[in-house]
């Protein structure tokens, strides 16, 4: 156990079962929350990744963590190290979503691994989560969250992470397609009340920087990762064809004092099309792919 000093193999296959509403009103807020200048009509479907606004506990405030967090130890294990991201994930779109539908979700923590990073030590907890309407299934994901140390105390995490910096004829190529934006403190608290969640990097400016060491408040990975979704969709699904699979992984924190830029790649024989953002100083916050079928 090199991350800690605490073993968490019994939590493995732990499963909970939850249900929700998919409230028209919601994914009206949501939709024109994600819109710019160009206005696009109303589908009846929800807007992919949008299921990521539903099935929020209600977590009583008397129960949260210091970051906003409800408390660990019911489905997710008590974990003790403080820092919690969404680090990435992988889905498969099997359905769409009806707006109005009753849908439940089956989750199942399916790994939990300890190791030491250059930040320190860290957690890996993957869960995967199937989604119903009745008898038939919409969606399987896999949600990859880490848990980290806490910050040095005056050691404010620079934006220019030690991620490698990519020139764009390397590793990174230039963009076919392109979208530059700004996570505004607006759109910040808009998600964030979207999708109930109270972490505090999200709107605590004075925590964010003092407590989790970071420059700024931190534009939500779940928020980044459903920009780049949508904008490969409009791109890509065309002539009938749908996204089907989607896999993204974080890799440094966006700023809300930031521009990024949304980027696809050529599509290939497969379907398959590179995603990525790159923040305003060149570094690379998040690569992904987006099957189109």
């Amino acid at each position: 156990m090199a991350a800690n000093e605490q073993d968490f193999s019994d939590w493995c296959g732990k499963t909970e079962v939850s249900y929700d509403i998919i409230d028209p009103a919601l994914a009206e807020r949501l939709r024109t929350t994600l819109l710019r200048t160009e206005q696009t009509p109303a589908t009846g479907v929800l807007p992919t990744l949008g299921h990521w606004c539903y099935f929020q506990a209600p977590a009583p405030a008397d129960l949260l963590g210091e970051d906003g967090h409800p408390q660990r130890g019911g489905f997710l294990p008590p974990i003790a190290l403080p820092r919690r991201m969404w680090a990435g994930g992988s889905l498969e779109f099997l359905a769409p979503i009806p707006i109005g539908a009753t849908l439940s979700r089956h989750s199942t923590i399916g790994s939990i691994q300890a190791k030491e990073g250059r930040s320190g030590k860290l957690v890996f907890v993957s869960i995967t989560h199937d989604y119903w309407q009745e008898e038939t299934k919409l969606i399987t994901e896999r949600q990859d969250l880490v848990f980290r140390e806490a910050a040095i105390k005056g050691n404010t995490a620079s934006t220019k992470s030690k991620t490698t910096i990519l020139p764009p004829s390397e590793e990174t190529p230039a963009p076919l397609h392109s979208q530059t934006l700004r996570g505004d403190t607006v759109t910040l608290f808009r998600f964030s009340a979207l999708t109930f969640n109270s972490h505090r990097i999200h709107y605590d400016r004075d925590y964010a920087v003092q407590v989790e060491g970071y420059s700024g408040l931190v534009v939500h990975g779940p928020l980044l990762a459903t920009q780049l979704a949508q904008f490969a969709e409009q791109h890509f699904a065309n002539g009938g064809r749908s996204l089907r699979h989607f896999d993204f992984k974080a890799v440094s924190p966006v700023i809300d004092t930031q521009h990024y830029t949304l980027c696809t790649g050529s599509e290939g024989e497969d379907g398959c099309v590179p995603l990525w953002i790159v923040k305003d100083d060149g570094v690379v916050a998040m690569r992904a792919e987006a099957r189109f079928l």
